[in-house]
């Protein structure tokens, strides 16, 4: 395959930025966007330069003008739109959370495998080249892991909102919505991607009642910030996430020689490394300097990402193994944050599915 033709669902901000990036792609066209509304996906697809437009989803799936699309519709559609585009035979690139739970995502990626197309997470965080030098540094600079932190708490404008009584899709359980799926989620799948599936899960969460929610919903919490402990035997990595507070601290890993450190975990920047100095009964870092590690980020990370997932479709040497770990990683971190909603007494309509 030459050039990758994508389409779009939703027409947010996330959306927006995504086909910023799309612009700058090398070998990959923007051709139409689909929304429940045709007038409303014309206008924003046009502005773009896209020039086909849908509001029936079979006829997206179904159009050989199309080879991929890109899905940023609330989380809770995610899985069904996806498995449909997957039947018509096309690429699916998923904003995060791609799913709802785990098994809805196994479902995908199975279907995904029996068709022949790729299917891949939109997890920007994960693709941009400074995460590949943090995993070189754990993996050769700070001997064994012993604790990590990765945190991200944003203050959102609609938190006002949800609390004048109006039910947002952001904060709505039956759309997959909450701080863990849309800011957690940034901290559980580079937590996952360095050290693996844990073995054990810790979790609290501030949650508040949703607002219209009939008397007897089990999908009536949503969480609105939370924490996190990740056990893995030797180790413990802590989470910390949310949408009522700014947290502005780095993430960090500690290992027995060195402590690596970075700069806003939804899209790692300044990683620097501090080595330990051991003198006998005193243990200092006290006036170390860091060691900066220079590495280039584009000003729309998203473009790594798209660039991710346009090797994979082409087949190129390397991308589909990428495509396996990052499956994995998707996977295994759904798998988290169930364990971390189950905890905290927030459920998802898919969750009831046996």
């Amino acid at each position: 395959m030459g050039t990758v033709r994508f389409a779009t669902i939703g027409t947010s901000g996330i959306c927006e930025r995504f086909l910023e990036a799309l612009a700058e792609a090398e070998g990959v066209e923007y051709v139409g966007t689909y929304s429940r509304d045709l007038a409303h996906a014309r206008s924003f697809g046009e502005r773009y330069g896209a020039r086909l437009f849908f509001d029936d989803l079979a006829a997206l799936a179904a159009c050989d003008e199309v080879d991929a699309v890109y899905v940023a519709s609330p989380n809770g559609a995610h899985a069904a739109q996806t498995l449909e585009l997957i039947a018509g035979g096309k690429h699916v690139f998923v904003e995060k959370s791609l799913a709802s739970n785990e098994r809805e995502a196994k479902e995908v990626f199975e279907a995904a495998r029996k068709r022949g197309v790729v299917v891949m997470e939109a997890m920007r965080n994960l693709h941009v080249p400074t995460f590949a030098e943090i995993e070189r540094v754990v993996a050769s600079q700070l001997g064994t892991v012993r604790l990590a932190t990765l945190r991200f708490s944003k203050v959102t404008s609609r938190m006002a909102r949800l609390r004048a009584g109006e039910r947002l899709n952001v904060f709505d359980p039956a759309l997959a919505g909450g701080a863990l799926m849309d800011i957690g989620v940034y901290c559980v799948e580079p937590a996952v991607a360095l050290f693996g599936r844990p073995e054990t899960v810790r979790a609290l969460a501030v949650t508040t009642k949703v607002p219209g929610c009939e008397e007897g919903d089990p999908c009536d919490t949503v969480d609105l910030a939370g924490e996190a402990i990740l056990g893995y035997g030797d180790k413990l990595v802590s989470l910390s996430y949310g949408k009522m507070s700014d947290d502005l601290l780095p993430s960090q890993v500690e290992g027995e020689e060195g402590t690596l450190l970075w700069d806003q975990t939804s899209c790692p920047v300044n990683p620097r490394l501090h080595t330990h100095e051991d003198k006998g009964l005193i243990f200092r870092m006290e006036g170390m300097e860091a060691t900066p590690i220079p590495v280039e980020v584009p000003d729309n990370d998203m473009v790594c990402e798209i660039d991710d997932f346009c090797a994979a479709v082409r087949g190129e040497e390397g991308a589909l193994l990428a495509r396996d770990r990052f499956e994995r990683v998707t996977l295994d971190s759904l798998a988290v944050m169930d364990e971390i909603r189950r905890q905290a007494g927030v459920r998802f309509p898919a969750d009831s599915v046996a």
